[in-house]
């Protein structure tokens, strides 16, 4: 069985439509989606974590009414 591709750094950014600086910012405050660094310093994130990120993000926004 194949293992799924993990997203590049630059993927992320591009479908969460954030900064680089805004993303290290979260992620120094642990709130940013869980990221793999491999072994020469890049990060990958799998799709699996990526997506609970955003459910995660969605429970916590307030529905204004």
């Amino acid at each position: 069985m194949a293992r799924p591709p993990a997203l590049k750094l630059t993927e992320v950014l591009v479908e969460i439509r954030m900064s680089p600086s805004v993303f290290y910012r979260l992620r120094a405050r642990g709130q940013a989606p869980r990221m793999i660094k491999l072994p020469n310093g890049e990060l990958r994130c799998r799709r699996a974590d990526l997506d609970a990120w955003w459910k995660a993000c969605e429970r916590d926004t307030p529905v204004w009414q």
